[in-house]
């Protein structure tokens, strides 16, 4: 195997790259082979010049096109080149973990592989990042997309996600943004989550900003999204709204319902109670009985999970000794 090309069977890094660089740019690749010589050209062109340590990482997630041999080829002539090869297609949130595992540097940039994110804007997102942000999104304030099936649901997504996460950015579907290293660190990506980073990113108390990106017409082959991807869009929606709420405390979300649940079944049994003794009527054949049951006992289960996610997320944050807040920064302690 080439050197330059990495891709371990167990998932795990070669000690091989322990070096810090200043920077990693990413680009998850899925049948991209007509664009990945115009897109290997335009990233190095984009970097060669910058006063910087840097490197390529390009995730090949399962292509039946040829689109990972290309890369092995690119690899053996191109050092600062990284080709991760995946062992089928997984999708892009893993394609894009498998980039932020194997990415030396400090600063880290993804963006796709089919040419319409224009490498060009790295060095001023770079710039921006410097700012003093931890994620800076790109916002391609004139995507060059079909309007019904592209343009409309994304501005309907970006939207609602808006509403429900509490970060309002222009455009969540972008791929082009800056990280610093340390932020993707505590981020675990699964599912389809990589849409989601920038919310991911303010669970974590990351600063975030955005600003306007170049976007270019796709040149080859046909998109991977559709609108299909609108309901998973939506189901990750709510594990994110959950996440950001009740990550450290469900017993709040589940406790609320039960409590809600369990003193409406109480009360109705009450009153059905009233109603038996009190005024010697039947309540045997009243569906109001069965509500009560239904709620009552719908409440005592909702309490159990509640108690079963606290103890759930009580491992989660001691087995993988994963804390509970996040320092930015501490200043002092010459006196301590």
């Amino acid at each position: 195997m080439n050197p330059s090309i990495i891709a371990s069977e167990d998932g795990t890094t070669p000690s091989s790259l322990d070096a810090d660089l200043d920077l990693s740019v990413i680009a998850p690749i899925y049948n991209e082979s007509e664009s990945i010589p115009s897109l290997l050209e335009a990233i190095f062109n984009a970097l060669q010049d910058l006063p910087i340590s840097y490197e390529l990482i390009c995730v090949d997630d399962g292509s039946n096109d040829g689109s990972g041999e290309l890369l092995k080829q690119q690899a053996g002539v191109r050092k600062n080149l990284i080709v991760v090869l995946l062992r089928r297609n997984y999708g892009q949130t893993p394609a894009m973990a498998a980039g932020f595992n194997y990415a030396r540097g400090r600063t880290i940039i993804t963006l796709d592989g089919d040419l319409q994110n224009d490498p060009a804007d790295i060095p001023h997102l770079m710039a921006k990042l410097n700012e003093g942000y931890d994620l800076v999104s790109g916002w391609r304030q004139h995507r060059q997309d079909n309007v019904i099936t592209r343009l409309l649901p994304s501005k309907i997504a970006n939207w609602l996600i808006g509403r429900v996460t509490g970060v309002k950015i222009h455009d969540y579907g972008c791929s082009l943004k800056a990280y610093r290293a340390e932020l993707v660190r505590d981020m675990n990506l699964y599912g389809e989550l990589h849409r989601f980073l920038p919310a991911l990113a303010f669970i974590e108390g990351a600063r975030i900003t955005e600003m306007p990106v170049n976007h270019h017409a796709r040149r080859y082959g046909k998109s991977k999204y559709g609108l299909c991807r609108t309901l998973r869009v939506m189901m990750d929606l709510f594990t994110i709204y959950f996440m950001k709420k009740f990550l450290t405390r469900p017993m709040h979300v589940f406790g609320a319902f039960g409590m809600v649940s369990t003193l409406s079944g109480i009360g109705l049994s009450i009153y059905l109670g009233l109603i038996k003794f009190g005024l010697g009527k039947e309540i045997g054949n009243r569906p109001l009985l069965f509500l009560a049951i239904v709620l009552f006992l719908t409440g005592i289960q909702l309490f159990s999970f509640g108690l079963l996610a606290e103890l759930l997320m009580r491992t989660y944050h001691e087995s993988q000794r994963r804390p509970i807040y996040r320092v930015r920064e501490v200043v002092g302690g010459e006196n301590l």
